[in-house]
């Protein structure tokens, strides 16, 4: 005999603020249709999502809809390439035994070279109130100063 659901008890449905499978408890239904749920994990409340809907999802395609036409898949470009590849150029430029050591108490001025204890050689690229933006061999980061 399988139990009848109804509001309070426990469920398991696909969270929209976890992205995964959770436990949920029942908040609203309409006959025996859940309706509305709050996620046990996260405590966010939302409309009842099925776990089988994101299994589905997850399930490879057969063929898409790009092959099937012929079209040529186009790979897509890291967003931090262009940052590594500005580093890589500017680097080459600079001496890298002339870089002052990272401080968050330290004046730095544009273009100059830093040494970071964590992220290595950074180019100064921006400054503002209380904060320095540096380019690092992965990525911009920005950093504490005066």
């Amino acid at each position: 005999m399988v139990k009848k659901l109804s509001t309070g008890d426990i469920t398991e449905a696909r969270c929209t603020r976890c992205q995964e499978v959770m436990n949920h408890t029942i908040v609203a239904m309409v006959e025996e249709k859940i309706v509305r749920v709050q996620c046990n994990t996260c405590n966010s409340v939302h409309n009842y999502r099925s776990p089988l809907a994101a299994k589905k999802a997850a399930a490879p395609k057969a063929a898409s809809a790009t092959k099937a036409k012929g079209v040529p898949r186009v790979s897509r470009k890291d967003p931090a390439a262009g940052e590594k590849q500005e580093w890589a150029e500017q680097i080459v430029k600079m001496q890298p035994e002339l870089a002052i050591a990272y401080s968050m108490e330290g004046k730095y001025k544009v273009n100059s070279l830093v040494k970071h204890t964590t992220f290595g050689l950074g180019i100064v690229k921006r400054q503002s109130p209380g904060k320095v933006e540096m380019l690092f061999a992965d990525g911009k980061k920005m950093l504490k100063s005066q």
